[in-house]
């Protein structure tokens, strides 16, 4: 089974990506462990994508896209795979499907991850995690038995940058501008399908496996 997992940042699908796929025995694939792996085995790819992240810069499309490309294309991924976080853009939607027409396969399903844009906020601000064993909280759905102190070891607790509301609501522009059009690119292939985010995990999981067992 071939999947993507679409979704504004905060709506839970990397979580699931990863359960989903321990299930269905596929691998996750997402763009960050490609570029970690490809740094760390410093292959052709890896070693151009180092070169733009060691200068801070964001690595181009041609090379996430070739990675993609080769990581599909392993006898890993010969059952099928879980995509989360690619394809960000239209332009990458279109190399996916590139891709996927040389390996003679075609996506099974395209599922979004639906929640209010402000549940979304909450999610993400509320995050605090340990300066020093980096264990992760919540302030409403997690949060640590002493205030600001990390249950495991006792030290601070700090929100990071990323997780600032203004950081986040700028998250949600970008994503909304590049990544949102992807809905309307798929649901014109009849690929879309649309899943309720909210609830636990547990929950959502119980929703998507219904859901893709009518795939």
């Amino acid at each position: 089974m071939r999947l993507v997992f679409l979704g504004a940042p905060g709506v839970g699908k990397g979580t699931q990506a990863e359960m989903v796929a321990a299930k269905l025995v596929i691998p996750k694939i997402s763009t960050g462990d490609l570029l970690r792996t490809g740094v760390a085995q410093k292959t052709p790819l890896g070693l151009e994508a180092q070169q733009y992240m060691t200068r801070g810069e964001l690595v181009p499309d041609n090379v996430v896209i070739g990675l993609v490309a080769e990581k599909t294309a392993s006898s890993e991924c010969e059952k099928g795979f879980i995509l989360d976080g690619f394809p960000r853009t239209i332009l990458q939607a279109d190399a996916l499907s590139g891709i996927l027409q040389k390996q003679e396969a075609t996506l099974d399903r395209v599922i979004y991850f639906v929640i209010h844009r402000e549940e979304v906020v909450k999610r993400l601000s509320g995050r605090r995690s340990c300066s020093a064993c980096s264990a992760v909280y919540h302030v409403d759905y997690v949060p640590p038995k002493q205030e600001g102190r990390c249950d495991e070891c006792g030290a601070a607790l700090v929100q990071r940058s990323d997780d600032k509301r203004e950081t986040v609501e700028s998250r949600l522009v970008v994503y909304e501008e590049q990544t949102a059009p992807l809905i309307d690119y798929y649901q014109e292939k009849h690929v879309l399908a649309e899943l309720d985010g909210t609830g636990s995990v547990e929950e959502v999981q119980e929703r998507l496996l219904a859901l893709l067992s009518g795939t």
